[in-house]
C-alpha cells in the first residue's frame, strides 16, 4: 500500500513538471482563485447493486428507499490528496472503504448457505479539471474487499462461517463541488470487480462455490479539506486562495463512541439460551455518526443521521432486563453495518412574543425562535429524541449506560431493533411548560427491526418547568399505548399447562395476535447547586402481553445524582451515582418460570426477585472533543432470578464529538 501511494504521488509530481514544460505561457492567474490542492477526509453514503456470481445465494441487504441488493445502502469514509496544476488540471489519489447494510429480513429465504459482504474499498488515482468551485473527474485503481459465507442448518440458523479476502480493480467518475468553508460535496459512480475466490465447502458437505463480486455504486460524499493549498503553488506570488463563506443554513456534526464491557464469573447453577453466561465475558460496541442539518425555509428544517455500528453486547445482548450497554441494541455485527438512522422534517410555527437563542449542535441549526411555538416533526427518529428527556440520565454515550438508568424502563416505546421508528410528533411550547404528543409505527413482531403499518404506538407527555430556591427543575409526565402482534402471558401458560407436550416458546409465536399495551412514566430532574443535579424516574405498564420493542420490565424505579468537577479543578469532568429497581407482573413471572423467553431474558426457570442495579461512573475530559469514562455496575438478581448472580460489570467508554 505504501509503495502504491508513493508511486501515485511521484507520478502526479512528474506529470506536473512535464506539463508545465510543454505548455505555452498563459495569462497570469487572477489575484484570488479557488485551489483544490491539499489533504482532505470525509464520509459517504450511497447505494450499491451487483452480484456474487451464479449459485452464490446472496443475502438481501436493506435498500430502504431502493430495492434490496448484495450491499443495500452503503456508508463509509474516504481520504485523499489533490494537486491543482497551473493549467487547472487536478491530479490526486484517494482511498475509501464502504460498509453494507443489515439484512432485509422479510426477503430472506432459508438456504444451505448465504454469501454477503463484510466490506469493500478502493485505492484510486483521480484526474479532473477545476472550473473554479466545480471539479468533474475520472478515477480508477485497485479494489479490495472481504466476503463471507454463512452455513445454515435446515431451520435457517447460522451454524458456521467461512471468509475470504478479494482484490480487483475499480473505474468510475464523478463531480466535486465546494459548498462553503472547508467543505466540499461530491457525487461519484464506481464499477468494482473484486475477482473470484473459491470457497471449499466439502467439510459441510456442499459443492465448492466461486464467489465473484461485481458491484456498481453511486455515492454522495462530504469532504473536509485540511490543507488549503500546496506551498509551492503560491510561493513568491501575491495569489490568494479563497474559500466560499460558510452558510448558517446547514451544519455538520459527528460523534464516535467505543464501549468495552466485561465481567468476571458469577454464581450460575443453570442457564438458558437467553441467560448472561456465568463464565464471564468481555465484549465491545462501536458507533460512528454524522449529523447533517439543512434549513429549507423560515421554520422548515431537514435532518439526516447516517450511522455505522459494530460489535456485540455482553451475552449477545441477552441476560439482563436492565441491560448494561445502551449502545448494544445497535450492534450484532463483526464488521460495521450502515443504517440511515434518522431522517426527518421539522416545521416550527412561531406564535410571537419573546424569543430565545438556539445553539448550533447535532440535529439543531443555530438561530432564534419564538419561545411560544408549535413544532411538527415527521420522519424516522428515536422516540427518546423528543420524549422522556433528562439532563442527567439520558444518553448512554455520555452519562449512564444501563437501560434502566437512561430511560423510563417500563415504557415499551415504539422502536425497531436498533431503537428507531417512523412517525410524527407535535409539540406546543410555552415559557413554563410544554405539551407534546406522537404517533409511531411499531415492529411487526417482538425484537424485530421491521416496522409494520397495521399497528402503532402513541405517547402524550406534559413537561412542567419550575424553580426551587432559584434552582431550575423539570417534571415530565407521560402516558403511552401500543398495539402490536404479541401473545398474552396468561393464555400461553394456560395452553402449556393444558398440554405439556407444547413448547412454550413455539406456543408463544403461534398465539400472537393484535393486542394492546399501555402504561405511564414520571421523570423528574432538579439542580440543587451549580454543579450538582439529581434525577428520578418511575414507570409502569400493564404487564399482560409480550414486550414489543424495548425490554422485559413492567415496573421500574430509578434515580441518582450527577456532580460536575469544579470543586476539584476539573469543571468538565462528571462523577455520578445511581440505582434502579425493576419488576415484573405476576403473569409475566409465571411465563418466564414456565420456560418462556422474552426480548432479552429467559433462564428456562425462575426464582423471582426484583432486578436491582447500582451504577457509578467518572467521565474524564481528555480534550474539547474526547471524554473517557470509567463505569461500574452491580446487578443483583440478573433477569429477576435469585438463583443467579450478583454480577459486577466493568466498562470503559471513549466518546468523541466533532
Amino acid at each position: 500500500m505504501k509503495r502504491l501511494l508513493a508511486s501515485v504521488a511521484l507520478g502526479a509530481l512528474s506529470c506536473d513538471v512535464a506539463m508545465a514544460a510543454d505548455m505555452p505561457a498563459k495569462a497570469p492567474r487572477a489575484a484570488t482563485y479557488f485551489d483544490w490542492s491539499g489533504l482532505y477526509a470525509g464520509g459517504h453514503i450511497g447505494y450499491g447493486f451487483g452480484d456474487f456470481g451464479p449459485g452464490s445465494n446472496p443475502l438481501p441487504l436493506q435498500g430502504v428507499f431502493f430495492p434490496y441488493s448484495i450491499t443495500g445502502l452503503i456508508g463509509g469514509y474516504q481520504a485523499g490528496y489533490n494537486l491543482q496544476l497551473p493549467n487547472d488540471f487536478v491530479l490526486g489519489v484517494e482511498t475509501d472503504i464502504s460498509f453494507a447494510s443489515p439484512l432485509d429480513r422479510p426477503k430472506l429465504t432459508p438456504t444451505p448457505f448465504n454469501t454477503t459482504f463484510d466490506y469493500f474499498g478502493t485505492v484510486r488515482g483521480r484526474a479532473g479539471y477545476a472550473f473554479g468551485t466545480l471539479m468533474p473527474y475520472i478515477t480508477g485503481g485497485l479494489a479490495f474487499g472481504a466476503t463471507h459465507i454463512d452455513l445454515n442448518n435446515p431451520n435457517g440458523d447460522v451454524v458456521a462461517m467461512k471468509a475470504r479476502t478479494h482484490f480487483g480493480w475499480v473505474a468510475g467518475g464523478g463531480v466535486e463541488f465546494a459548498i462553503g468553508g472547508p467543505w466540499s460535496g461530491k457525487i461519484e459512480y464506481n464499477y468494482i470487480d473484486l475477482g473470484t475466490r473459491t470457497y471449499v465447502l466439502a467439510d459441510v458437505p456442499l459443492p465448492n462455490v466461486g464467489v465473484d463480486p461485481k458491484v456498481q455504486t453511486i455515492k454522495l460524499g462530504l469532504n473536509y479539506h485540511l490543507w488549503d493549498s500546496a506551498p509551492w503553488t503560491t510561493k513568491g506570488t501575491q495569489l490568494k486562495h479563497i474559500t466560499l463563506p460558510e452558510s448558517q443554513d446547514w451544519n455538520v456534526h459527528g460523534q464516535t463512541t467505543l464501549i468495552t464491557q466485561g465481567y468476571p464469573s458469577f454464581r450460575s447453577p443453570y442457564q438458558g439460551p437467553q441467560s448472561l453466561p456465568g463464565m464471564g465475558q468481555g465484549r465491545e460496541t462501536w458507533t460512528a455518526d454524522a449529523f447533517l442539518g439543512w434549513r429549507l425555509w423560515n421554520g422548515g428544517e431537514f435532518y439526516f443521521n447516517p450511522e455505522l455500528a459494530q460489535g456485540f453486547g455482553i451475552g449477545s445482548t441477552f441476560g439482563l432486563a436492565g441491560f448494561s450497554n445502551g449502545e448494544a441494541q445497535k450492534g450484532g455485527a463483526e464488521y460495521p453495518r450502515f443504517r440511515a438512522q434518522r431522517y426527518y422534517f421539522r416545521q416550527t410555527f412561531g406564535l410571537g412574543g419573546e424569543q430565545e437563542d438556539v445553539a448550533d449542535g447535532p440535529m439543531q441549526l443555530a438561530g432564534k425562535r419564538d419561545i411560544d411555538r408549535v413544532t411538527v416533526t415527521v420522519g424516522r427518529f428515536a422516540v427518546g429524541d423528543f420524549f422522556d428527556g433528562n439532563s442527567y440520565a439520558k444518553d448512554p454515550r455520555a452519562d449512564f449506560m444501563n437501560w434502566a438508568m437512561w430511560s423510563s424502563a417500563a415504557w415499551d416505546f415504539p422502536a425497531d431493533l436498533p431503537g428507531i421508528t417512523r412517525g410524527a410528533v407535535v409539540e406546543l411550547n410555552r415559557k413554563g411548560w410544554a405539551l407534546r404528543a406522537g404517533l409511531f409505527q411499531v415492529p411487526s413482531a417482538p425484537a424485530s427491526d421491521v416496522l409494520g403499518f397495521k399497528s402503532g404506538g402513541a405517547v402524550v407527555e406534559l413537561e412542567q418547568r419550575y424553580s426551587i430556591m432559584n434552582q431550575p427543575g423539570k417534571l415530565r409526565l407521560g402516558v403511552f399505548g401500543n398495539q402490536g402482534n404479541t401473545a398474552n402471558y396468561r393464555d400461553v401458560t394456560a395452553a402449556v399447562a393444558a398440554n405439556p407436550a407444547l413448547d412454550i416458546n413455539d406456543a408463544t409465536i403461534a398465539m400472537r395476535r393484535t393486542r394492546s399495551k399501555y402504561g405511564f412514566y414520571a421523570n423528574a430532574e432538579q439542580q440543587v447547586a451549580a454543579d450538582i443535579g439529581v434525577f428520578a424516574r418511575a414507570s409502569w405498564n400493564d404487564g399482560q402481553n409480550e414486550i414489543l420493542s424495548f425490554t422485559d420490565i413492567d415496573r421500574s424505579l430509578s434515580g441518582g445524582v450527577s456532580i460536575k468537577g469544579n470543586s476539584w479543578g476539573r469543571p468538565t469532568d462528571t462523577l455520578a451515582l445511581g440505582g434502579a429497581v425493576n419488576g415484573l407482573s405476576q403473569s409475566h413471572r409465571d411465563f418466564l418460570a414456565a420456560g418462556g423467553r422474552g426480548l432479552l431474558i429467559g433462564d428456562g426457570q425462575l426464582n423471582y426477585g426484583t432486578e436491582r442495579i447500582m451504577e457509578t461512573y467518572y467521565a474524564f475530559s481528555l480534550s474539547k472533543a474526547f471524554t473517557f469514562t470509567a463505569d461500574y455496575q452491580l446487578i443483583v438478581n440478573p433477569a429477576y432470578n435469585m438463583d443467579r448472580g450478583p454480577v459486577s460489570i466493568f466498562s470503559g467508554r471513549l466518546h468523541g464529538e466533532f
